[in-house]
């Protein structure tokens, strides 16, 4: 399978039978997108772990150009059928959705969700992240916005996924420290920070990230520019 990185928390991943799933598809106005990675010609599924702009991003442009479903928390999904969207997962966390061999489970996140229109703050549902199974067994979890929590290690106990993908920016998610400690929870295989370096706000960069791995020698980390694709 294939991993993209497409800056900021969005990712690219391709199954290995050729299925597309974006996660978090903030693209047009992410200043970390390459330029020709902001168009997208074909998805068979997006994930969105909440409705901050930075996160929901172009979802419903690219949902209603390629049709493929978006599994969100029920509220978040509500507000998207709002907005004319036909083809919704409606989901909550603990729940999974399998679709041609891929089997996504919501799970918890620390964080708000909600959209903002004009003066308007629209709530849809809690943060969550995804563990995503793929056809040949290949588990990855992405985080979403979140801080350290314990039950990260249920997810690990339960999903066992090979690779985590972190927010590590500080501010509005974890930090470096903190996300080195959600390592040790998880238990991942493989590692790639998001959610750093996008604004001046998010101060916590890979540097600090690995420094604080040094004690976990079984824990890869790959260190992904945005625009690179990791197979």
């Amino acid at each position: 399978m294939k991993i993209t990185y497409l800056g900021h928390a969005a990712f690219k991943l391709v199954s290995p039978q050729g299925l597309v799933i974006y996660i978090d598809p903030f693209l047009k106005n992410n200043p970390k997108t390459p330029a020709a990675m902001k168009e997208v010609d074909k998805a068979d599924l997006i994930l969105v772990t909440h409705g901050h702009g930075d996160h929901l991003g172009d979802t419903l442009e690219i949902a209603q150009k390629t049709n493929a479903p978006v599994v969100a928390m029920a509220e978040l999904a509500g507000y998207l059928t709002r907005k004319g969207l036909k083809n919704t997962v409606r989901m909550n966390m603990g729940g999974s959705y399998s679709t041609k061999g891929i089997r996504v489970t919501m799970v918890n996140a620390l964080h708000s969700s909600s959209v903002t229109e004009g003066d308007q703050v629209i709530y849809t549902g809690s943060s969550v992240g995804f563990v995503v199974r793929f056809e040949n067994g290949f588990t990855v979890y992405h985080a979403g916005d979140t801080a350290a929590f314990s039950d990260m290690k249920i997810i690990g106990d339960l999903y066992a996924p090979h690779l985590a993908l972190l927010p590590i920016g500080s501010h509005f998610t974890m930090d470096p420290k903190e996300a080195a400690y959600a390592c040790k929870l998880i238990q991942p295989k493989y590692v790639v920070p998001m959610h750093y370096g996008t604004w001046p706000l998010l101060t916590g960069t890979t540097e600090e990230f690995a420094r604080y791995l040094k004690d976990q020698p079984g824990i890869k980390l790959i260190i992904m520019n945005p625009g690179t694709t990791i197979e």
